[in-house]
């Protein structure tokens, strides 16, 4: 079994770390590449970065904090958001990027899975996948920017899919549990975990240590993301290592 991964998120837009409650009322929440860094010392396993700034200066200024984190860190950093074809794939990687996630590009043209993987490792290629209970049909459904549209596709099918063709792990988020704070969407988590092979990143929902407990062990998953709890300390890293550590989960 893999060793557990601890993963912050930073949601960048205009070269500065935001935080907000579904995109509105964005707040400001400091230097991406200062937060890396502490992140770093204070012994996270990895990093996402996702760029929410949509224009094409947006995308110069991404590359930029992507070069200059890449000189900070040592651990491995994922870069998601706006990434639509190839070559942007290779700009990110090139700028230092570990991986790269895509979410509705893959939506709209699966083979940029197969494309990237192919390319470039699938061990590069993280496939976002922002997911949502519908009642009517029993099971969850995908959206796609930024959660805003449902598209109509079943996520545990869209999920095997993009492991055919060739993505090497699913950041997989609840949009039931997002912001919550009341614990990860383990039926969902547990659900995806058993079906596919590939490491499962669980977000959204983290609210307490335990939770990440309860993830690792009831929902399966290989790695559990955060965000808010852990720009604004409200807990620790080190608290949810300790914790983990000692329940006996084996962790980085």
């Amino acid at each position: 079994m893999l060793a557990k991964r601890i993963i912050p998120c930073l949601d960048v837009k205009d070269g500065r770390v935001v935080k907000g409650v579904n995109f509105i009322n964005l707040r400001d929440a400091g230097d991406p590449v200062e937060l890396a860094a502490i992140y770093d010392r204070e012994g996270a396993d990895e990093l996402v970065f996702l760029d929410i700034s949509a224009s094409v200066e947006g995308r110069a200024t991404m590359i930029e904090v992507v070069r200059k984190t890449a000189g900070e860190i040592t651990i491995p950093f994922t870069v998601g958001g706006g990434i639509a074809e190839v070559e942007d794939m290779k700009r990110i990687l090139r700028a230092g990027a570990d991986k790269i996630g895509i979410n509705t590009a893959a939506v709209k043209n699966p083979n940029l899975v197969l494309d990237g993987a192919r390319k470039f490792g699938s061990q590069c290629i993280v496939v976002a996948i922002d997911a949502k209970y519908n009642e009517a049909w029993g099971e969850w459904e995908v959206y796609t920017h930024g959660g805003r549209n449902a598209s109509g596709i079943k996520a545990l099918a869209w999920a095997k899919q993009v492991e055919q063709l060739g993505a090497g792990e699913i950041l997989l988020t609840s949009m039931d549990a997002d912001g919550t704070k009341d614990g990860f969407d383990l039926k969902l988590t547990r659900a995806v975990s058993e079906l596919l092979t590939i490491p499962i990143i669980a977000s959204g929902g983290a609210g307490r240590k335990e939770h990440f407990y309860d993830v690792f062990t009831e929902g399966k998953a290989d790695a559990g993301l955060a965000a808010t709890i852990f720009h604004y300390k409200e807990i620790t890293i080190n608290e949810v290592k300790a914790d983990l550590k000692q329940k006996g989960v084996e962790i980085r």
